[in-house]
C-alpha cells in the first residue's frame, strides 16, 4: 500500500509538471511563430504598398517597430502574372538563393494552392492585385526567423527533459521521507491488529472453554448461549481481521499451480443447497482447464466470500450467476447476483473495511462487512484487479482478474 502511495504521489507530481511544462512550451512557441508571421507579413504588405520595394527612408513613416537596416536585411524576390495567370516577369535581384525558373515554379505551386497568403518551405508568400488586373506574389525569405524558432523548441524540449528527469530523482528521493509519517501510523496500525488479534484470543478461547464448563454444571440456559454466540462472533471478527492485515503485508504464500476451473466449482457446488434453501438460483458457467499459479487455499476463501455474499444479498427468488472464463492473457472470474438497488457511491466503497451498503441488515444477514475487504487484500496479494458494477440497478458483478 506505502509502495503504491509514493508511485502514485510521483506521477500525479510529474504529470502536473509535465502539464505545466507543455502549456508553457506550447505558450511560448505559438506566441514566438505568430510574431514571427506578424512580422512577415508587415513586410510584405510594405512591399506591396510600396509596388514590390522597401522605401528608402524607414524612419519617420510609421515603421518604427523594424530596423532602419530592415530593407537591406530583407531577402524577397517577386513573381507578376496576368490575369489567367502567366508568369509575365521575375524579380530575382534581392536573393541569391534563388534562380528565375525556380521562382516561376515557387509562383505555379501558390497559384495552384489557390491561396493569397502562407508558408511555401521556409518562405512567407503573399498575393496581391494591381490595379491593371495583373497579379504579383512577393517571397519573403524567413530561414533565420524559423530557423531561430526550431532552435528553441528544440533546447526547450531538450531542457525541459532534462529538468524533468531532475526533479524525478529528487521526488523518488523525497517521496520516501513524506510518506514516512503515513508508512509509520499504517504499520503501528496493523501491528496493533495483528497483536490485538493474539491477545484476544486467549480470553476468547477460555470464555469459550468456561461457557461449556458453565453450561455442563447448571444446563442450557439462554444467558449462556448468547455468550457462546457473541464469543462465536468476536472470534470471527478476529480472525478475520488479523487475516486482513497479514494479507496487506502481502506475505510470501505458497504459491503453486492448481486448477481454477475445479476450485469454482467445487465453490459453487458448495453454495448451491445454500441458495435453494433460501429459495434462489445459483448457476455456474465455467471454463474448463482453466489453471493459475498461486496460494489454492487463499483463492478458494476468496471464492467463498463472493458466493457467501451473493447469496446473503440476492434479493427474494433472486439469481446468482458465477462465471470463469480466459480473456486473452487474463484469466477472469464474476459474480454476478440480483439485489436492491445499489448507488454508485455504495459502489466506490464497496471494498472499503466495515461498509456495508445497508446498515440495517447486520441483523439479518450477520456479518461485520470485512468479506470484501478480504477479497480485495487476497486479490491484490495475486497481482490481479477487483472491481464492482451494476449491469442493472438491481444487480451487482464482481469481477476479478488474474494474470495468466
Amino acid at each position: 500500500m506505502i509502495r503504491k502511495l509514493r508511485i502514485k504521489l510521483v506521477v500525479a507530481a510529474m504529470l502536473s509538471l509535465l502539464a505545466v511544462l507543455a502549456a508553457i512550451l506550447g505558450i511560448a512557441g505559438a506566441l514566438n511563430y505568430r510574431t514571427i508571421v506578424r512580422d512577415a507579413e508587415q513586410k510584405l504588405q510594405i512591399l506591396a504598398d510600396n509596388g514590390g520595394r522597401f522605401p528608402e527612408d524607414m524612419r519617420g513613416k510609421g515603421f518604427r517597430e523594424f530596423s532602419p537596416d530592415m530593407p537591406f536585411e530583407s531577402r524577397y524576390f517577386i513573381v507578376t502574372t496576368s490575369e489567367d495567370n502567366t508568369v509575365q516577369s521575375v524579380n530575382t535581384g534581392r536573393i541569391a538563393s534563388i534562380n528565375e525558373e525556380q521562382a516561376e515554379k515557387y509562383a505555379k505551386t501558390v497559384i495552384g494552392s489557390g491561396k493569397t497568403a502562407g508558408f511555401l518551405d521556409t518562405y512567407r508568400y503573399m498575393v496581391y492585385t494591381n490595379a491593371d488586373g495583373t497579379k504579383q506574389i512577393c517571397f519573403l525569405a524567413c530561414h533565420r526567423e524559423l530557423e531561430s524558432f526550431h532552435n528553441f523548441l528544440i533546447y526547450s524540449i531538450l531542457v525541459s527533459i532534462v529538468g524533468s528527469v531532475a526533479v524525478l530523482i529528487l521526488l523518488i528521493i523525497a517521496s520516501q521521507r513524506i510518506v514516512k509519517p503515513v508508512a509509520d501510523s499504517y504499520e503501528k496500525q496493523k501491528r496493533f491488529i495483528t497483536d490485538a488479534g493474539h491477545e484476544l484470543k486467549t480470553p476468547l478461547t477460555i470464555i469459550s472453554a468456561d461457557t461449556e464448563v458453565l453450561e455442563m454444571d447448571f444446563g442450557e440456559s439462554e444467558w449462556l448461549d448468547d455468550i457462546r454466540s457473541q464469543t462465536e462472533r468476536l472470534a470471527e471478527l478476529t480472525n478475520n481481521l488479523v487475516f486482513l492485515a497479514r494479507m496487506e503485508e502481502q506475505p510470501q504464500m505458497e504459491k503453486v499451480e492448481f486448477s481454477l476451473s475445479e476450485a469454482a466449482e467445487e465453490a459453487a457446488e458448495d453454495f448451491l443447497g445454500v441458495a435453494r434453501m433460501q429459495g434462489k438460483t445459483l448457476e455456474a458457467s465455467v471454463e474448463p482447464d482453466l489453471r493459475m499459479f498461486g496460494d489454492q487455499k487463499t483463492i478458494r476463501r476468496l471464492m467463498a466470500i463472493f458466493l457467501d455474499n451473493a447469496v446473503k444479498y440476492a434479493d427474494e427468488n433472486g439469481r446468482i450467476q458465477l462465471t470463469l472464463d480466459k480473456q486473452r492473457s487474463q484469466l477472469r472470474l464474476q459474480i454476478y447476483n440480483t439485489t436492491e438497488h445499489i448507488s454508485r457511491e455504495s459502489l466506490e466503497h464497496l471494498f472499503d473495511r466495515f461498509y456495508r451498503t445497508d446498515q440495517s441488515r447486520n441483523s439479518q444477514t450477520g456479518g461485520y462487512g470485512l468479506g470484501l475487504s478480504i477479497a480485495a487484500a487476497i486479490v491484490a496479494a495475486h497481482n490481479g484487479k477487483i472491481s464492482a458494477t451494476t449491469d442493472d440497478e438491481n444487480s451487482l458483478r464482481i469481477t476479478v482478474t488474474f494474470p495468466v
